[in-house]
């Protein structure tokens, strides 16, 4: 921790409970982020260097940030490919990210800040979570994200096929590090709690919905990724209803490049996220060569 970022432990509240967070706090914020980290959806904490250093950089960049310790579904039995029983599974973590972003936004006004500073971003797991709630904060007509940033996302209930590229990337690295479409389902399954109509929820995957109306979104995809498809689907989606998006690959990365900040790569993208950001959150002009 650096000596202008505080750091704090707090519970935020919500419908269901009390939702566990981490602020980062730099010494003059001037804009926000409400944060998710990865983990399909059943691991991960806010120590993770995806969830902690993530959010440290960003606070060292001028964004007050929100870590949220969301609620994880259980784990499934990957060897039997059948899903857990237990834990939380949708719509928990969904609502505890709505929660923290409402939380987030009365939280700037205190500051002094515009809501519409208030960016919502996730990786992987997180990622799903961020465009669900967008789509939820949409629906529901009043505060919303200025923009989303959403990294290596699995935004799909069905895994699309890899485009030319991708599917070339893919057969360089070991398949321990791999997401072939029959495990990213009993993932997505696993999340909604084994109720395969759920799937179509777009609160759960907002690549099965209307995307229209959804705020300016940035989208960075590890080159050699099954997920990379989803990333890029949901672009062109985005593209195709208006929405202002901007989709890139960082090169020589696999899944979850941000949990591994001792590579180069990991800053390369937050450092382009944070550029296009200052020039395409819903308070300022969109610059057209962000356009996908």
């Amino acid at each position: 921790m650096t000596s202008n970022v505080t750091r704090l432990d707090i519970e935020v509240p919500s419908a269901d409970g009390p939702v566990r967070a981490r602020l980062y706090q730099p010494a003059t914020p001037t804009r926000a982020l409400v944060w998710a980290h990865g983990g399909g959806f059943v691991w991960g904490d806010l120590d993770m260097p995806e969830a902690d250093w993530v959010a440290t950089w960003f606070a060292e960049h001028g964004y007050e940030v929100l870590s949220v310790d969301y609620r994880l579904a259980a784990e499934p039995d990957f060897e039997a490919l059948r899903i857990g029983s237990g834990g939380h599974p949708f719509p928990a973590a969904h609502h505890d990210v709505v929660a923290c972003f409402d939380w987030m936004v009365a939280h700037v006004r205190q500051l002094s800040l515009d809501p519409a500073s208030v960016v919502l971003g996730g990786a992987s797991a997180g990622a799903n979570l961020a465009a669900g709630a967008a789509v939820a904060l949409r629906d529901r007509a009043g505060d919303a994200p200025g923009a989303l940033f959403l990294a290596y996302p699995v935004l799909h209930a069905e895994l699309p096929a890899a485009g030319p590229e991708a599917a070339a990337a893919l057969t360089k690295i070991d398949p321990d590090r791999r997401f072939p479409p029959a495990l990213t389902r009993l993932m997505n399954l696993n999340y909604v709690g084994g109720d395969a109509a759920l799937l179509a929820d777009p609160r759960a995957f907002a690549g099965e919905g209307d995307v229209a109306g959804l705020p300016p979104t940035i989208i960075v995809n590890s080159e050699a990724d099954d997920l990379r498809s989803s990333g890029e689907k949901f672009a062109r989606q985005l593209f195709a209803a208006g929405v202002h998006v901007s989709v890139s690959v960082e090169p020589d990365t696999l899944h979850g490049h941000l949990n591994e900040p001792s590579k180069t790569q990991a800053a390369l993208t937050l450092a382009s996220v944070d550029t296009w950001l200052e020039s395409n959150t819903t308070t300022s002009t969109p610059s057209t060569s962000a356009l996908f």
